[in-house]
């Protein structure tokens, strides 16, 4: 719900310290460097208070704020492009509103209307336009969040909350093919909890496992489902995707334990088009490594806004390592990657209109 008079046009305080010059456009570290400004909005009686641009900065915070004690906290991932015309665009960032929005809804926080979140999400990227370069591969990355601000300990929805937006310029997430193992101990989310929301306890309930799967020398997790852990469901911080066959499979999202992420439809979106053989459905592990050791299995990626596609080189199971084809034989994931960064670059024409301009 909006404040009467709210307007979506937000004031801006302009930073007169920019650091934009200083960056090292060759050696930019994912998540570290932050631009000049950004976006704050406070909900309280009941309603969204009127939001502005802010210098990019600390945010101030009671001990005994309500996020922290009591995780009332979600976030999504974005990213803004500048195309082969020196347009700064995004792409499909309704569907990012819309996920945001249901997420608050999990977390029994208030909704922000998708018109509210786009123009808060636009006129940011607008206000550091700067921060977007053409160098290939690279992006600026949006992370909008919202967590609760009570001063009160207590287990209760909190009454006031703060949402704000902040940019990074950033270039690959990952530097080389992913390897991944496939986790049958514990548990991403479960049926009836908070899987499909993008809530930050999601992510900091993984980082356990995670961290023994690298120092095994995995970059990630394939996290199974936690009743039986047969079945495959996401792999770290993306979607996953097989190639069997020359079908492309991936875990059904009919469960409430997998994230609907924009990427993975986008990429089932792409594959239908070009005639390629879609399967959304329950995979087992059992199937996938079958199909690995038997040579059936042609490619596996991840999809996710951070990585994009993000190409996997090895399985771990168990004790075994089980090492993909090479990448140049990928044509699905290939072809798939393409598509999208021809459509990103304005290399291609936006016949899906995906694809929204900063103005």
């Amino acid at each position: 719900m909006l404040m009467s008079g709210v307007s979506l046009q937000f004031p801006i305080t302009p930073n007169t310290d920019s650091h934009l010059s200083a960056i090292n456009w060759d050696n930019l570290p994912f998540g570290k460097i932050f631009s000049d400004h950004m976006f704050v909005m406070e909900y309280a009686d009941g309603a969204w208070q009127q939001g502005e641009i802010l210098p990019f900065g600390p945010i101030a915070m009671h001990p005994a704020m309500s996020a922290i004690h009591y995780g009332q906290s979600i976030f999504e991932g974005m990213k803004a492009y500048r195309n082969d015309h020196n347009e700064v665009v995004l792409f499909r960032p309704e569907l990012n509103a819309r996920r945001f929005s249901e997420s608050a809804a999990r977390m029994c926080m208030p909704e922000i209307p998708e018109e509210l979140f786009l123009a808060a999400v636009k006129q940011l990227v607008a206000q550091d336009a700067g921060w977007v370069t053409n160098k290939p591969g690279y992006a600026l990355y949006i992370r909008p969040f919202m967590f609760a601000t009570d001063e009160f300990v207590g287990i209760k929805p909190s009454d006031t909350y703060k949402f704000v937006i902040i940019t990074s310029p950033v270039g690959a997430y990952y530097a080389e093919p992913v390897r991944v193992k496939i986790e049958e101990h514990y548990t991403r989310a479960a049926v009836g909890g908070v899987g499909r929301a993008k809530a930050a306890g999601n992510y900091g309930a993984s980082l356990y496992p995670a961290k023994q799967a690298q120092q095994e020398g995995f970059h990630q997790l394939v996290w199974t489902d936690a009743k039986t852990h047969t079945f495959i469901e996401e792999s770290g911080t993306m979607n996953i995707m097989f190639v069997i066959n020359n079908t492309l499979i991936t875990p059904s999202e009919d469960a409430d334990t997998i994230l609907r992420g924009t990427t993975k439809r986008t990429v089932l979106e792409v594959a239908a088009s070009l005639g390629i053989p879609i399967e959304e459905r329950p995979v087992t592990v059992a199937e996938i490594i079958e199909a690995a050791k038997n040579g059936t299995l042609q490619d596996v990626f991840g999809a996710g806004t951070a990585a994009t596609i993000a190409p996997i080189a090895i399985i771990g199971y168990r004790d075994e390592k089980l090492t993909l084809p090479a990448l140049e034989t990928r044509e699905i994931s290939l072809k798939i990657k393409d598509f999208l960064d021809n459509i990103k670059s304005g290399a291609q024409p936006d016949t899906q209109h995906w694809i929204q301009k900063v103005c």
